[in-house]
């Protein structure tokens, strides 16, 4: 019985000492968000450019003189990627406070936590300095930005004004 107090009491001081769960999608009643900034606003302050630290970090650029890694070299430069990938993890979460999402809801629920998941992933190689994940986890992303975009930013745009007009495309030097 003894060993069986001890062991009890040795669970209970752990659990005390542990950090507790994190708050899982319930919110408090009383937590207030301010989401009246427009969602092309936070996505052009926030969104966007946590994405280009991070895209700007990885590949590679052929110019003339020949080509450059785009990679980080310094601890400071590889810090960059990793900033840009949490902001964008917090901007998925960011995406689903009420007042900020749209309808479909499901859909955009779905493209939030899908931009959260694949920039945890790209952090985590952001951290490793895996250049060639850096690379494909940020290509990973960016497909979540261009599906989300696609449903929520041009269809409604199309349905709304019609298929873009625009002059047509000038003859190809030497076509009849």
């Amino acid at each position: 019985m003894k060993h069986l107090l001890t062991l009890a009491a040795c669970a209970a001081a752990l659990s005390a000492c542990s950090p507790g769960k994190p708050a899982g999608t319930a919110i408090s009643s009383s937590a207030k968000f301010n989401s009246e900034l427009p969602m092309s606003e936070f996505m052009g302050h926030f969104v966007d450019p946590a994405a280009f630290m991070y895209w700007k970090a990885s590949g590679t650029e052929i110019t003339e003189a020949g080509e450059r890694d785009l990679s980080p070299t310094t601890d400071e430069g590889w810090d960059v990627p990793v900033t840009g990938a949490t902001m964008l993890m917090e901007a998925g979460n960011a995406m689903q406070l009420p007042g900020r999402v749209r309808a479909p809801e499901a859909d955009w629920i779905k493209y939030s936590q899908l931009l959260t998941e694949r920039a945890s992933i790209a952090r985590a190689a952001a951290e490793k300095r895996d250049k060639k994940a850096v690379f494909d986890e940020g290509g990973k992303v960016y497909e979540v930005c261009v599906a989300c975009h696609a449903q929520f930013v041009i269809e409604p745009e199309v349905k709304a004004n019609g298929a873009a007009k625009a002059d047509p495309l000038p003859a190809m030097p030497g076509a009849k």
